[in-house]
């Protein structure tokens, strides 16, 4: 099956320094891969490169999406096409309802409410509450969900859609991401720091990210984060239950 998302050494700047240096990775349709990596390794440059944020400039390599090359595409391109990302750290937006925000972004999927979208994940007042605002962390995580899933995606980066929440409230994240996304074949990059979240999504591959480079793609992510709890990321450097493909 042809990559979904093809990535070909990348090197990106950000402030005017080199944060990406050489990334390669490959992620198909409906398969759930993993990012993980030490704080300052690059898994979240690497997110918003693909989404095309601004304050990153690609200086080499390739973002292809659907056999388009779109390392050049505004944001809002790549959205259209079907690209996807959760903040780790999202805003409060004042004024603007939830419900408002998501018939703005829609592609077809407006919420007339939350029990219209089935599963009883959600909040009952979530869609009528100011975006953030006074929002609990498991809140905003759902929040999150409500708002990727307006926009239908092929692909969704998750950017540590797990910091921050206890078990019970990343065993709901993970009902939600199951039931809405991976059922649906929508490919999925999991960035995560220590890994938890991926004892109950399972990945297909599991990448190590550091010093702005993928050092190891394996198939076993439970030897990989048992390497990391016991020895640390440093571990990862000699990569060695390397898989590939």
């Amino acid at each position: 099956m042809a990559a979904l998302l093809t990535i070909e050494n990348l090197y990106a700047k950000g402030n005017g320094k080199e944060i990406l240096k050489g990334v390669t990775l490959e992620i198909r349709k409906g398969e759930v891969q993993a990012l993980l990596g030490p704080n300052a390794s690059g898994k979240t440059a690497l997110s918003q490169v693909i989404l095309g944020n601004p304050k990153y400039k690609v200086t080499a390599g390739k973002i292809l999406f659907k056999n388009k090359d779109i390392t050049n595409f505004p944001p809002e391109k790549r959205v259209k096409l079907g690209l996807a990302l959760t903040w780790q750290y999202p805003p409060s937006i004042k004024g603007v309802k939830l419900s408002q925000l998501l018939s703005k972004i829609s592609t077809g999927q407006g919420f007339a409410s939350t029990k219209s979208i089935g599963g009883g994940f959600w909040p009952e007042n979530l869609l009528e509450r100011e975006i953030n605002v006074d929002f609990s962390g498991g809140e905003k995580k759902m929040s999150e969900l409500l708002q990727i899933l307006s926009l239908n995606p092929q692909l969704v980066i998750f950017d540590e859609i797990d910091s921050g929440l206890d078990i019970e409230r990343i065993e709901k994240v993970v009902k939600v991401i199951k039931e809405k996304f991976i059922k649906k074949k929508v490919a999925i990059l999991l960035i995560t720091h220590w890994g938890d979240i991926l004892k109950f999504l399972k990945p297909d591959f599991t990448n190590v990210m550091m010093d702005g480079k993928i050092i190891c793609c394996a198939k076993d992510y439970k030897r990989v984060l048992d390497t990391i709890k016991k020895y640390g990321y440093e571990k990862c450097r000699k990569c060695p239950f390397l898989a590939g493909r």
